[in-house]
């Protein structure tokens, strides 16, 4: 394989789209748009005809389509059911399986030094994802994020007002807004926690690999094999382009 020409890795999210630009195996330059700014990402995008690009998308087909659309003239490739992969995937419904959980298996797998690990994607959703010691994708859990628990709140309620602002919380509020802010932020500090507790407890010799847009607003501090990459599903996504073209 010809690691001299450039590689983007694109991965479309609920809330953007992260692209990933490696040269010579390593991860030069990291670019994200919103979706809401998808012209610019258009703009972006037609300038990068020397690339090899694959592209993982867990959006809707209408907007992966609008994607695809503009890499038709270029040299690309999409993550499906087809694609190889270096893992096994030991899923009962292997189609409903969120391509960015298979990319962050793939990394978490091809890099961990424990017999098994545990991937955790903190954006839109939270997501654990648990890999065997024989590199296969056993399954794990999904559950709101940040965003999705404000909008509930204020969606399912008749008074609560929905809010936006993201960051560390205090243990208590001392009004509407900022105990809704303590609400959601610890109570999912105390999922996180309480999850990866779990599965130290079931799995001892076990690694964790953190994630996502919203990974920094929460404290890892349990004494374990726990790594934080913000690129993680990048990565993972250059490791499958790579075994699909050795």
């Amino acid at each position: 394989m010809n690691t001299k020409k450039p590689i983007l890795t694109i991965d479309a999210g609920n809330s953007s789209i992260k692209i990933g630009e490696f040269i010579n195996d390593k991860l030069n330059k990291v670019k994200i748009f919103n979706l809401d700014k998808f012209k610019t990402f258009n703009e972006w995008l037609k300038n990068k005809g020397g690339h090899n690009i694959i592209i993982s998308s867990v959006l809707n087909k209408e907007k992966t389509k609008k994607i695809i659309d503009i890499l038709n003239n270029k040299n690309y490739c999409q993550l499906n059911l087809n694609t190889k992969l270096p893992i096994r995937i030991d899923y009962k419904t292997k189609e409903t399986l969120g391509s960015d959980r298979i990319c962050n298996a793939v990394y978490s797998a091809l890099t961990t030094k424990t017999m098994h690990s545990v991937t955790i994607d903190i954006g839109t959703c939270i997501k654990f994802d648990l890999i065997g010691e024989n590199k296969n994708y056993i399954g794990g859990s999904i559950s709101p994020g940040i965003k999705l628990r404000y909008k509930s709140l204020n969606d399912y309620t008749g008074n609560l007002p929905l809010i936006s602002n993201k960051s560390k919380a205090t243990l208590f509020g001392n009004d509407t807004l900022s105990c809704i802010h303590s609400g959601v932020i610890n109570g999912l500090q105390a999922e996180i926690t309480a999850m990866i507790l779990n599965y130290i407890k079931k799995f001892p010799n076990i690694s964790f690999f953190v994630t996502g847009g919203d990974s920094s607003y929460f404290d890892y501090e349990i004494k374990n094999d726990i790594f934080v990459d913000s690129n993680l599903t990048l990565k993972g996504l250059y490791e499958i382009y790579k075994y699909n073209n050795a």
